[in-house]
């Protein structure tokens, strides 16, 4: 097959140009300024022609949200925040059927939440949120992790945010088994905010300390959702640390929005002065688009669900308005993202 005429893209190389791309069995054979020839032809003048992207963050991966992404021409997604557990099982059941490229960490929190018979779903709502770990337990735990890595799992992913009761010792057991097994660390961390105790600058300074002390690779996930009007601050502890040697990364979401389960530790008591956010003004329920009151913002904590935050990473609130869903599909979509 050749596309012919559209506006190559390699962020790898820099490539920025019109080119014509020839593909031979799935793989890119050529790509040239000159005509080319092929059993297929297809004119992309106008379009961009870009390698597959690769989504770091993606949850509920099913076969809607693959489409989706691959409409958006994403063909790699991972689940490297929460994580999985069990992985084995996990990959299970997308082998041989997926549409697109996929794979996940070995999640701290479902181990978690299988030790500790949390009730939650795919957050926890439970004692894997609220009760801090029996050495029993957490020997259990340490063993679904490294569990995970053995049956493929990408790294380790932990979401401190949701499991709130998580000492420090756990987390830098959890970072040395990322170290011992040289794979990454993928972390949501603690807290936000500019109160102390439990502002972002601590948040930051547990998982930088971490990896200086047990040598674990750390990528901070989603570091302006969790930093908001810190994160000028939180990314010059990210390149102070780098400087210094440290493997610590982070990324940024592309909207100015937050969202995650409404009954997550998240909403715990103090996350309005955590979060600096409000109810109507801010929090927008997923299922319907509502904006929250007091009221139904108690009503739905108790029956459980999604709920965006529509902060932007300057402490500012994002554009609001209630949203209209075409359709249930639509509104599956947006909630995916």
């Amino acid at each position: 097959m050749v596309l012919t005429g559209g506006r190559v893209m390699d962020p790898e190389s820099g490539l920025d140009g019109v080119r014509n791309v020839g593909i031979r069995l799935g793989k890119i054979a050529a790509i040239s300024e000159r005509p080319l020839q092929g059993r297929t032809s297809l004119e992309v003048k106008g379009l961009v022609v870009a390698p597959g992207f690769i989504d770091l963050h993606s949850h509920e991966q099913d076969d809607e949200n693959y489409r989706y992404k691959a409409r958006d021409g994403v063909t790699t997604a991972l689940e490297l925040e929460v994580g999985v557990s069990p992985v084995k099982d996990w990959y299970a059941a997308r082998a041989g059927k997926a549409l697109i490229n996929y794979g996940a960490t070995s999640g701290h929190i479902p181990a978690r939440m299988a030790v500790m018979h949390d009730p939650g779903a795919f957050l926890p709502t439970g004692p894997a949120a609220h009760r801090k770990a029996t050495p029993e337990e957490m020997r259990e735990i340490e063993d679904l992790v490294r569990r995970g890595l053995d049956d493929g799992a990408l790294g380790i992913g932990m979401g401190i945010a949701y499991v709130p009761s998580t000492t420090h010792p756990e987390i830098l057991t959890i970072f040395r088994i990322a170290a011992d097994r040289k794979v990454a660390c993928f972390v949501h961390t603690r807290s936000v905010g500019i109160a102390e105790p439990g502002s972002t600058t601590e948040s930051m300074e547990e998982v930088i300390a971490g990896a200086a002390i047990t040598g674990a690779s750390i990528h901070v996930v989603h570091i302006t959702s969790m930093s908001l009007s810190q994160t000028g601050l939180a990314l010059e502890m990210i390149d102070g640390a780098r400087k210094r040697g440290l493997d610590v990364t982070t990324e940024a979401y592309p909207y100015t929005a937050g969202q995650t389960a409404i009954d997550s530790a998240m909403f715990d008591p103090g996350w309005q002065e955590k979060l600096s956010i409000t109810y109507y003004k801010d929090l927008q329920w997923v299922a319907t688009g509502e904006r929250l009151t007091a009221d139904s913002f108690a009503q739905y904590r108790k029956t459980g669900g999604f709920v965006i935050f529509a902060r932007d990473s300057r402490g500012g609130s994002a554009p609001g308005g209630r949203v209209s869903w075409r359709d249930d599909s639509e509104r599956r979509s947006y909630r995916a993202g």
